[in-house]
């Protein structure tokens, strides 16, 4: 899973840096009024340190990828978010499963909308395409035992 996000954030362009090769900056905030450099031994907030480490692996676009399932009903809106569900996210599209044929056909309309709306809070080409899904038949097996065949049609003739 690993060597085929490497791949693909290759693939896109971004290049993960060598931690051999790189060297490290002067903090643009001193420590101290005596410390005009950072050692690199002091404390720093989580943000900055996963911020780094998603730069450094080349994670952009994967954690950009949790960030629109997680996200989802802070990005499309309440009313959205309660009837339409994000199953999948591969590439650059997300498969999104509806209630009802209703709520798929709006979606479908809105999907523009939505992607522009994407590009903005997540950036661009993060998210191009929006599956929409139809809602799920119900499923008539009921119990462990089934018996292959037409069902309940070949009793009648």
């Amino acid at each position: 899973m690993l060597s085929r996000v490497r791949e693909a954030a290759a693939g896109r362009g971004e290049i993960r840096a060598r931690s051999a090769t790189r060297r490290r900056t002067p903090s643009p905030h001193p420590v101290s009024a005596t410390s005009k450099q950072d050692s690199g031994r002091d404390p720093r907030g989580l943000g900055s340190v996963f911020g780094r480490l998603v730069q450094d692996r080349g994670w952009s676009s994967p954690v950009a990828v949790g960030s629109v399932i997680s996200r989802w009903d802070e990005l499309v809106g309440a009313e959205i978010a309660a009837h339409c569900r994000p199953e999948s996210f591969q590439d650059t599209t997300v498969q999104v499963r509806c209630d009802s044929t209703a709520w798929a056909t709006q979606l479908r309309l809105m999907s523009h909308a939505l992607l522009k709306r994407f590009d903005e809070a997540l950036g661009a080409g993060v998210v191009t395409k929006i599956q929409v899904l139809a809602p799920s038949a119900p499923n008539w097996r009921k119990g462990y035992r089934t018996v292959s065949g037409r069902g309940p049609r070949d009793t009648y003739g």
